[in-house]
């Protein structure tokens, strides 16, 4: 033992400190700065602790061997266990919402033996090549009323002009959470409702609930991702297509391409070596018969996912190729989400679509692009134009917020989405930015 404490105190303060996690897909804590003030209120020695247990040489290696060990465990979830939710507030008891009779019921086939709660309350279920990580949702049925109102203010800010639509996404545990450990999550279906409810009639509701719920046992969201797959996109753009009556084509329109051995963010969330030995396929949609190009203007970030800069128009892929086994894979579409996507899709029919996302709404313009003429793609996380400006600038005609229920539930993408209508700086025409890159009329 003493040998082993030894090798371990060798380890920990000689070796080379690990600066970056594959598995967590973050920077690591940083040595702190020095100052007296830091000093005499504690939080320079605090810093230095936190950095030296967050930088140990060989992090991924240590977190995988503890992944195995919990592995071994097999320790199930009963329906007391206590969870960490990711969504802050807790659930509320509601009266039925009008709508709610008009929803429909979806339950996986899951084992239930086989279901438990990993790391920061993320449920596993299933087993072998089924694995499947759930995020649990904490929300509550009265919640979700600053997202309608932001969408409402967007609808009277643009006016008439511009048709305003609001959608919100369910996220997997809605359509794959097990009886046994539901009471480690609440629905999201009442939120999503909630917020509908209170939508004034100028933003059109496009509710995706059963869209999605019909098509449950098809991959329509990802195993190993929180995201949904680019399956389960097609069928929220299907429904809105159908409320903005915008013509839609079905996948015989579409090359299918596959990334191979895909494993996503769920593996670094959980932590848990099962859903490292359940890759997937990410299968995504390329259309096959439109002459499509986008141009992009990429916005730098800081650590901290500040905003600190942007570049200038430029030419790029809409689809980015990822290797097999590439965990990066959801970013087949765009690249990042730090950018503004500018697409011109080869439709003909004067409808111009503005998507006010988060990662979510990445995998919605793929197969949009029979449907609008020009897709604007814009992050509510690292926009810095005004977007009245934009809108009017590039000739929108619909604009579609498009959130996850978590992301509609924060307070922070509420405002931060109010932030685009009431600051940032002029907007590019991008046709004719696009048209100076190309070549060609704007």
């Amino acid at each position: 033992m003493a040998v082993v404490f030894l090798g371990l105190t060798v380890l920990f303060n000689f070796f080379p400190k690990t600066k970056y996690s594959p598995l967590e897909k973050r920077e690591l804590t940083q040595f702190p700065k020095f100052s007296m003030a830091s000093l005499t209120q504690g939080k320079y020695t605090t810093g230095i602790s936190s950095w030296f247990s967050d930088t140990e040489p060989y992090r991924d290696t240590f977190l995988k061997a503890s992944m195995w060990l919990k592995d071994k465990e097999k320790i199930s979830v009963s329906p007391s266990t206590s969870v960490t939710f990711h969504a802050a507030a807790p659930a509320k008891k509601a009266a039925p919402l009008p709508d709610e009779r008009d929803v429909q019921s979806f339950q996986n086939d899951a084992d239930p033996e086989n279901a438990k709660i990993a790391h920061k309350g993320i449920a596993i279920v299933g087993s072998g090549s089924n694995v499947r990580a759930l995020m649990a949702y904490g929300g509550g049925p009265e919640g979700g009323v600053a997202y309608a109102q932001c969408c409402n203010t967007f609808a009277k800010t643009l006016g008439p002009g511009v048709k305003v639509y609001c959608m919100v996404i369910p996220t997997a545990i809605e359509y794959y959470c097990p009886r046994e450990i539901q009471s480690c999550t609440t629905k999201e279906q009442p939120t999503i409702s909630n917020i509908y409810k209170h939508l004034e009639p100028q933003v059109q509701a496009v509710n995706v609930y059963n869209a999605l719920g019909r098509h449950y046992k098809e991959a329509i969201y990802l195993r190993t991702d929180h995201h949904w797959a680019p399956l389960g996109a097609y069928y929220a753009a299907e429904q809105f297509a159908k409320v903005a009556k915008v013509p839609f084509r079905n996948l015989s329109y579409y090359n299918a391409d596959t990334v191979h051995r895909f494993v996503g963010s769920m593996y670094g969330y959980s932590k848990d070596i099962a859903v490292k030995r359940a890759p997937e396929d990410f299968i995504y949609y390329v259309p096959n018969r439109l002459n499509f190009r986008t141009t992009y203007v990429d916005f730098q970030i800081d650590k901290k996912y500040n905003v600190t800069g942007r570049g200038t128009p430029h030419k790029g892929e809409f689809f980015v190729k990822f290797r097999d086994g590439s965990s990066g894979a959801y970013c087949t579409f765009m690249g990042a989400d730090t950018r503004l996507a500018y697409l011109q899709t080869g439709t003909k029919n004067n409808r111009h679509l503005l998507i006010i996302k988060d990662s979510f709404g990445n995998a919605l313009p793929a197969v949009l692009m029979y449907s609008f003429e020009t897709i604007s793609v814009v992050d509510v996380r690292y926009f810095t134009y005004n977007l009245a400006d934009y809108v009017k600038k590039n000739h929108i005609t619909d604009l579609a917020l498009t959130l996850n229920v978590f992301s509609a539930y924060s307070d922070s993408f509420v405002n931060k989405a109010l932030t685009m209508l009431r600051k940032g700086d002029p907007a590019p025409d991008m046709a004719k930015e696009a048209a100076r890159l190309y070549g060609g009329k704007k």
